[in-house]
């Protein structure tokens, strides 16, 4: 195992309070529409935490307290619009962040004030040196957000305004975002496109969500052209197209833009118990690649990652991805099996092979950045 870090871990209770109503999945309830549970729900996340305290790094993570972030910091990436009409939305009982599938209830604007700055407080910790790198277990998710709306279940992009911040009180100038969520980081992507000083990099399921975003031509603007690099990845992939996806592109782009610090946008639904996605990763896929993430950190920007919780619908499946990625920043194993990885002799199935269309999908991105 590589070497011990000091980690944080970041969380708070208010974060399982985020109200996302009764909704059924993504509908509202109506006539013929039972009223159920949103997906963006609580208990993946919570389940997530449990395990952590049940298993042995509860004494080895570092605890890094959340605090809000300031309209002031929310209006480094956000429109002024934007961030009044949630603020008076969740006064007034709650409504919709931008789209028709976004809910949050009353009280709603100031978790994710919280969440927005859950991410900067993180990357304080670790810009001070607190701890070496951290995972921030926030919600709401941040990075669907784009600077007038929320979209996604995203209010604010959380990984943006931590950037921003970082930008206005350290000399930090150069960021790398890694985003693992298989959903497309469209948030991300526009906030930074003519950025060139942001490397924006998204692996998500090819045409999923958003529906017509996160194509490969789309690689950024003016001074950002180059910077913005998209990896769809068809559906049904496994281990063997996200190893060949980061070995092949992430690490060689990562590795010419020498950050000065890290971002990983972490989302688990690209595991195969997700609801969401039509894709096959499980755990050990999650913690392969946040072992080269450090690697990356180690080689440019002195270990500093922070890693900002995202998206993962699958209750029972979420905690152990998370947990995989723990063990790859202590550089230790918890000890704990990962049960549906054994149970479904993940390693021999096809699925997780590296198949002809997949590899040509990848070849097609690393060729458009001349990797």
């Amino acid at each position: 195992m590589s070497k011990e870090r000091k980690v944080g871990f970041l969380t708070h209770e208010y974060y399982f309070w985020h109200d996302t109503g009764t909704y059924a999945g993504t509908y509202k309830p109506g006539q013929f529409v039972q009223a159920g549970k949103h997906w963006e729900s609580p208990d993946s996340k919570r389940r997530f935490k449990s395990l952590v305290e049940v298993s042995p790094f509860k004494s080895e993570v570092i605890p890094i307290e959340p605090r809000p972030a300031t309209v002031a910091e929310l209006e480094r990436v956000h429109n002024p619009k934007h961030i009044k009409k949630m603020k008076e939305l969740s006064d007034n009982g709650g409504g919709l962040m931008g789209d028709e599938e976004s809910v949050f209830g009353p009280y709603g604007f100031e978790i994710a004030c919280l969440s927005a700055g859950g991410a900067i407080a993180a990357a304080d910790a670790v810009y001070k040196g607190e701890v070496d790198l951290a995972y921030a277990l926030i919600r709401p998710p941040g990075h669907h957000a784009v600077r007038d709306h929320g979209m996604g279940y995203c209010m604010f992009n959380n990984i943006g305004v931590a950037i921003e911040h970082l930008r206005a009180t350290t000399k930090l100038r150069r960021f790398a975002v890694i985003d693992w969520d298989v959903h497309h980081g469209n948030g991300t992507q526009s906030v930074f496109y003519d950025d060139p000083d942001v490397l924006a990099i998204s692996l998500h399921q090819d045409e999923l969500y958003p529906r017509y975003e996160g194509k490969i031509s789309e690689i950024g603007e003016g001074a950002g052209k180059g910077f913005n690099i998209n990896i769809p990845i068809p559906a049904g992939s496994g281990d063997g197209a996200y190893r060949y996806a980061f070995e092949n592109v992430v690490k060689p782009a990562v590795d010419r833009f020498k950050p000065e610090f890290i971002f990983v946008a972490s989302g688990f639904d690209a595991s195969y118990y997700d609801q969401l996605s039509r894709m096959a990763l499980h755990a050990y896929t999650y913690k392969w690649m946040a072992e080269e993430t450090i690697k990356l950190a180690d080689k440019h920007c002195s270990g500093r990652i922070v890693a900002t919780h995202e998206g993962g619908y699958s209750e029972v499946y979420v905690p152990f991805c998370g947990l995989a990625v723990l063990e790859a920043f202590l550089g230790k194993s918890s000890g704990i099996p990962d049960y549906m990885a054994d149970m479904s002799d993940a390693s021999t199935r096809r699925d997780q092979q590296l198949h002809a269309h997949q590899k040509a999908m990848i070849d097609e991105c690393k060729s458009t950045h001349d990797l």
